[in-house]
């Protein structure tokens, strides 16, 4: 077993072992995207080989090519096995762990907050139908575009922060919120396939998402209009949506998530620079 310490190109320390024999050392997998707590992650490992993160294979493009998440309670380290030729290399990266901050927003209709009874069920029907979308795997790789923004309009509500309804605290919010007054023009961030278009689901209002291929998906809540329908070809740039205030709101917004699987991860981090408002 040979063990060494190395910088990788992203800046942060990876720290490798490698079980090959030494003059068949299998180089570690090359990185195209900082190492941090709600980051999607994409790279390449050599063609033919197998590429598994914390134990679990991953699937790969022919030329090598794979992306995964790292989702906002990620621990500080990060296992990524390749394997080729029969041989097998272990590396560990150090994830940047985040700070996340807290909102208290007042105002919010309690049945919101506290759903009844009697909703439950819909709440549970509609739950599914996000998951079934998020789940689908295609070998798309839509996501190596270069991103635009979906909307135009002022930052209001980050990616890891929680929120607190009228007193109650509730679960981390993970998307980037967007505020402009309702028919806003939404596009899309990059070319996809439409998994899944609901006019008015309890809590998100009008729901779109689009696959990105790989496992990853975009997903757009508190729509007004929704343009396209399931199963639809989608190009970057294209109107998809206008922006709403339906489901769970307190004003005109939309809430743009990204997913890989059910992995939720932070929109803004695919972005070098985000300011406070978008023109």
């Amino acid at each position: 077993m040979l063990n060494k310490i190395h910088s990788s190109a992203i800046g942060l320390f990876v720290a490798f072992s490698v079980s090959a024999a030494q003059a068949n050392i299998i180089q570690p997998p090359v990185l195209n995207t900082s190492l941090i707590q709600g980051a999607l992650v994409y790279g390449k490992i050599p063609p033919n080989s197998t590429l598994k993160k914390s134990g679990k294979t991953l699937k790969t493009t022919p030329d090598g090519g794979f992306v995964f998440g790292l989702d906002r309670e990620h621990d500080e380290i990060l296992t990524l096995a390749v394997s080729h030729n029969g041989e097998e290399a272990t590396f560990k990266y150090h994830v940047l762990q985040r700070q996340y901050r807290t909102q208290s927003i007042k105002g919010v209709a309690q049945k919101y907050v506290t759903p009844p009874q009697s909703r439950l069920d819909r709440i549970a029907n509609e739950n599914k139908q996000v998951k079934a979308a998020r789940q689908q795997f295609t070998p798309h790789t839509h996501y190596l575009q270069a991103p635009l923004m979906p909307a135009k309009g002022r930052i209001t509500g980050v990616y890891g922060s929680q929120r607190i309804f009228n007193g109650t605290p509730k679960r981390p919010h993970y998307g980037l919120d967007i505020a402009a007054p309702v028919g806003t023009p939404i596009v899309a961030p990059f070319d996809g396939v439409v998994s899944l278009a609901h006019a008015n689901m309890y809590y998100s209002g009008g729901t779109l998402i689009i696959d990105h291929g790989m496992g990853v998906s975009s997903t757009f809540i508190h729509l007004d209009r929704i343009h396209v329908k399931k199963g639809d070809a989608i190009k970057q740039g294209q109107q998809i949506a206008n922006m709403g205030a339906t489901g769970r709101v307190t004003g005109p917004h939309l809430d743009w998530r990204i997913n890989w699987f059910n992995t939720r991860l932070d929109p803004a981090l695919l972005f070098t620079h985000l300011p406070s408002e978008i023109k």
